[in-house]
């Protein structure tokens, strides 16, 4: 028998990073519960993973080409329907090596289709720890949270409504080392199941608190709800981030995580005012 015919086959896609922590921070935002199946697409691009709920909840993990070293030996490949493995090694030079057996899905991704909701962005960025400890202190029991936009004054107003009400305000001018951009042209109002908002923010990496940064929130048509983190991937020496026009702070290198949260609806439908 030839060598060639006992070969293992080359594997669909190695890649390597430079930091493993990054990843695991980023995969950690997106587990809100136990037990959670997740689909992961593969391009010349760069690597997708995608987590739903009920679809109610939808989360998206994007690794860009530029964080990792990717070699695929397709053009795109959706879904790896094999297995795939993890090799890390740590600065001992100890190595972990870890296989994962893929299954298909039992559902097919719902399509979020988020869309702006108007000319003008309904937007706001507000420091990732402000939030998270928000969201933490809005929990009654059997709650929904009501989060209201408005232009003037403006503010964000977070409103628990349950056994018992807590309001939460972020006011534009009087937080501004919190609220750090705000952009509302006319009053806009939703209310979301606080399980699935208390998602986007309960596994946020501390890494991300610590460096103090800022995570986007845009309400979109119908309602839909985009929250944004920013996790980094790269080594620990890295030049100064960099902070855009809309006051979101961006590292060098960096994992970009999305949730998608669909409001509650109700009896009359209306919402934006």
């Amino acid at each position: 028998m030839s060598s060639s015919a006992i070969e293992p086959e080359s594997p669909d896609l190695v890649c390597q990073l430079d930091k493993v922590q990054g990843v695991v921070d980023a995969l950690t935002s997106v587990r809100w519960k136990r037990h959670q199946d997740a689909v992961v697409e593969l391009s010349e691009h760069g690597i997708v993973l995608i987590v739903e709920e009920t679809a109610c909840l939808q989360a998206k993990v994007y690794l860009q080409r530029e964080d990792i070293q990717v070699l695929l030996k397709y053009a795109i490949l959706v879904l790896i329907c094999n297995f795939f493995s993890i090799r890390s090694v740590d600065s001992s030079g100890a190595c972990t090596y870890a296989e994962i057996r893929t299954r298909i899905p039992d559902t097919i991704s719902w399509d979020y289709n988020f869309e702006p909701a108007g000319s003008t962005p309904l937007s706001f960025t507000v420091k990732s720890a402000a939030l998270k400890e928000a969201i933490d202190d809005l929990e009654w029991p059997g709650s929904s949270i009501h989060l209201i936009l408005q232009p003037t004054p403006p503010s964000v107003t977070f409103r628990g409504e349950g056994h018992g009400d807590l309001q939460i305000d972020f006011m534009c001018y009087a937080n501004t080392d919190l609220l750090v951009a705000f952009h509302c042209d006319r009053q806009v109002s939703h209310r979301y199941k606080y399980k699935f908002l208390r998602a986007t923010t309960s596994n946020i990496p501390s890494s991300v608190i610590q460096d103090n940064r800022g995570s986007k929130l845009t309400i979109g048509r119908g309602g839909m709800l985009k929250v944004q983190h920013l996790v980094s991937v790269a080594k620990p020496a890295m030049p100064h981030p960099h902070i855009d026009s809309a006051g979101y702070q961006q590292p060098s290198r960096i994992a970009y995580i999305e949730f998608f949260v669909k409001p509650e609806v109700d009896d009359d439908g209306a919402n934006d005012t």
